[in-house]
């Protein structure tokens, strides 16, 4: 972020005089509405921090930690008293009074694009520092950010940076701001996110290629029972101390038989009959987690081409976030994934399994869809029976579309409150009082 850019935006934003909301967004994006004016957005990355405009910004979750509630509460709906840059400084500074008290509060939010220590921090009337994005420690920087201490000020220095010349209206630049840097942004992190679901398919073709092979089992198993009722067949003609036999079929054809350790034929018979049952069962095993294994590959690769088809970071973030959730109790949190949108979660049935238990999961409350009059995931919106907000419903039917359709084209999907649902056979439902989303797959 340049000085002079900064100066300029901190004029444009003099026309206001109060902040109506404040809040993050991302780990290291704020979001602010200036009385009704847009949501202006101020990203705080080290090494590329700037402010942009943005019209539907996904947010992933809601952030609850001491800065984000001191900021809510000292910040929103709070009078502009002073918005100025520092002298010599990329520092922004915003002091207001705080209308929500009982008391008139000042306090600063000081906004500070200086590279590696970038920052927000909100300090009280006398600089003592109230709350920071981030603390800094004095053995990382020579000025310490701690809460409870005084923020010592920066002296004014010569910046030395290319002119800023902004071509039309300030209001243009900020969007353009973000679609300056869209393109390089988003294929560096779809590159970066399709690399880890890549290496998560390969660990599962590896474990695939890696089982039994069901159709060598099965064999295996018929040999070992055709084996126990020849010996069956022939006790009369096989000594107990015997450790291989042979004798013919009934189609007449000579057959040699390991007998198994055991006091009798009988029981070497038997034997055999267990170890053919044993292999019959690995087989069914092995079939079991095949094919849970190839459902897993096949939707991380739909997760590779969801990612591809994404349109800004954001919702690549929220298909694959940094750190991943706990997993749900028992064996079905592995059948359906979760999503986070707005503070809303919204799961996504990865196969049958998955959408049976995402539908005795579900509360009365929760919002569930599915792709009209095809089979597809289903997908429930898991409400706290609160209002959800339209572009979550979007999303959340985007998704549906994106894991079920193989197509591009227009889909419909239907959804209703879960106790509008009523299972039978399986995932198979029936349902009443729906509405309707049409969404594109390009």
């Amino acid at each position: 972020m340049k000085y002079s850019e900064l100066i300029c935006i901190n004029n444009y934003l003099k026309q206001y005089h109060k902040i109506s909301s404040i809040y993050r967004v991302d780990d290291s994006v704020l979001r602010i509405i200036f009385e009704a004016g847009e949501p202006l957005f101020i990203d705080l990355g080290r090494g590329d921090s700037y402010m942009f405009f943005k019209e539907d910004f996904k947010q992933a979750k809601r952030y609850t930690a001491p800065f984000d509630v001191l900021l809510g509460k000292r910040f929103s709906n709070a009078k502009i008293e002073s918005m100025d840059v520092e002298e010599g400084n990329r520092i922004w500074r915003i002091c207001v009074l705080a209308s929500s008290s009982y008391k008139a509060l000042r306090t600063t939010l000081q906004l500070e694009f200086t590279g590696r220590n970038t920052n927000a921090i909100i300090l009280d009337e006398n600089e003592v520092v109230l709350e920071a994005l981030r603390h800094i420690d004095s053995s990382v920087s020579f000025r310490s950010v701690k809460v409870g201490e005084a923020l010592e000020a920066l002296p004014p220095k010569e910046l030395k940076e290319k002119p800023f010349e902004c071509e039309g209206s300030i209001e243009a630049y900020l969007k353009a701001s973000y679609e300056k840097r869209l393109h390089v942004k988003l294929e560096e992190i779809k590159k970066q996110k399709i690399a880890q679901v890549v290496k998560k398919i390969t660990k599962l073709t590896q474990a695939i290629d890696g089982l039994e092979n069901e159709e060598d089992l099965y064999a295996q198993s018929e040999i070992a029972n055709h084996h126990g009722t020849l010996v069956l067949a022939n006790l009369h003609t096989i000594k107990g101390y015997q450790e291989a036999v042979t004798l013919h079929d009934f189609e007449g054809k000579e057959v040699t038989i390991c007998l198994p350790q055991a006091q009798t034929p009988q029981m070497a018979a038997n034997l055999l009959f267990k170890k053919s049952k044993k292999l019959r069962q690995k087989a069914l095993s092995v079939h079991r987690q095949k094919e849970n294994l190839e459902e897993k590959r096949l939707f991380l690769e739909r997760m590779v081409n969801v990612i591809n088809a994404a349109r800004d970071p954001e919702e690549i973030q929220i298909l694959v976030p940094k750190q991943r959730k706990s997993k749900q109790k028992g064996d079905e949190g592995s059948y359906y994934e979760t999503f986070l949108l707005e503070g809303y979660r919204i799961l996504l049935g990865k196969n049958e399994k998955g959408n049976i238990a995402l539908l005795q999961e579900a509360k009365k409350s929760d919002i569930w869809l599915h792709v009209k009059d095809m089979p597809s995931s289903h997908v429930i919106i898991c409400t706290e029976k609160q209002n959800v907000p339209e572009s979550v419903l979007i999303f959340a039917a985007k998704l549906c579309v994106e894991f079920s359709m193989p197509q591009k084209g227009g889909y419909l999907v239907d959804y209703t409150k879960r106790k509008n649902v009523k299972p039978f056979d399986g995932a198979n439902v029936a349902y009443d009082e729906y509405q309707t989303l049409k969404i594109y797959k390009e």
